[in-house]
């Protein structure tokens, strides 16, 4: 599904593979488990509580400890640097450490609360590994919370009929694009800048080397256990888009994370859709556009610690994980 993150008004959807043999519309009706890609949310929690992308940790293992149960250290696809590592390379890279870091710094039932504020509707229990994606949502639902990141922090619900006219042109309904600001204007520019990097140079950037877009892009994946749903989220400055690729059941997935991760399954469908709607000049996109934020807009301003750009840059592919036995990427 792809969709103006302004309006609201949706520009695709696509439910299934053929409507002939799969009746069930994946996009709307059908939610799954959203691995990483469920990571913006509380990175934008920790940027609304005053923290910018150069905070960071000394990167090695991090242990959750819930309120129930046994303390439980994540698994990683990272070996530990004993490095310090920044909050925006912990996001661009889907760092599994830095992410429960991050966690430990707030309630998990606030956390709770913010994935109901982004339009998720599945009711999140309220544990320490919410933060991994274990939560089911809709493409539906994560298109349009995902359009808060490019329009200043406001969540735009998503539009599939602007207006109803009856047998003789006369308008009997209008849609009003339904908005709620869930964060600041400057949180969705520290939001913004980190969410580039993914594409750039972080689990993302299979867009950039083997589709060829030039243009300013955002993102994020996610895979869930045993390599079962791969998901990618993707905005550009005039479109947001997600897509989800999995079976009709959680048993039915890859065996190998190479193949089975949302960078694999689901960001070759976006790649191929922004090069058709670029080639197609009718549509009046273009693979040159720039995202609109302040001039000298520092995302880290107030932080002593300030890096240079090649310190975020990565021109290889990324694996995610290989070992999610009890965590997703």
């Amino acid at each position: 599904m792809s969709m103006d993150p302004f309006t609201g008004h949706v520009k695709a959807y696509v439910g299934g593979p053929d409507f002939k043999f799969f009746k069930y519309d994946m996009v709307s009706t059908g939610k799954r488990q959203i691995g990483s890609t469920i990571k913006p949310y509380l990175y934008t929690m920790a940027m609304e509580e005053g923290m910018s992308p150069c905070d960071g940790m000394i990167h090695g293992p991090v242990t959750l400890i819930p309120e129930v149960g046994e303390p439980w250290t994540p698994k990683n696809g990272h070996k530990a640097t004993g490095e310090f590592v920044t909050i925006k390379w912990g996001l661009q890279n889907s760092d599994n450490w830095v992410t429960a870091w991050l966690m430990n710094q707030f309630s998990p039932y606030a956390f709770a609360r913010m994935l109901q504020s982004f339009g998720l509707k599945t009711p999140a229990d309220p544990v320490v590994s919410l933060s991994l994606g274990i939560n089911d949502a809709s493409i539906y639902e994560m298109v349009g919370a995902y359009s808060a990141f490019i329009n200043r922090g406001i969540r735009v619900e998503p539009v599939l009929v602007t207006r109803i006219e009856d047998a003789n042109g006369t308008e009997v309904y209008a849609n009003t694009p339904r908005m709620k600001e869930i964060f600041s204007e400057t949180t969705s520019y520290k939001m913004l800048d980190m969410l580039k990097g993914v594409i750039d140079g972080g689990t993302g950037n299979r867009l950039r080397r083997l589709y060829n877009l030039k243009g300013q892009m955002g993102g994020k994946t996610g895979t869930t256990d045993n390599n079962a749903d791969g998901w990618f989220m993707s905005f550009t400055p005039t479109l947001v888009s997600g897509c989800w690729v999995g079976g009709d059941e959680p048993t039915i997935h890859f065996d190998q994370m190479h193949y089975g991760q949302g960078a694999s399954m689901a960001l070759p469908i976006h790649g191929l859709f922004y090069q058709k709607i670029y080639a197609d000049k009718e549509l009046n996109y273009s693979d040159d556009g720039t995202f609109t934020i302040p001039p000298g807009f520092n995302p880290c301003q107030g932080t002593t610690q300030q890096y240079p750009p090649d310190f975020y840059q990565n021109n290889g592919p990324i694996i995610e994980s290989e070992g999610i036995d009890d965590i997703f990427n």
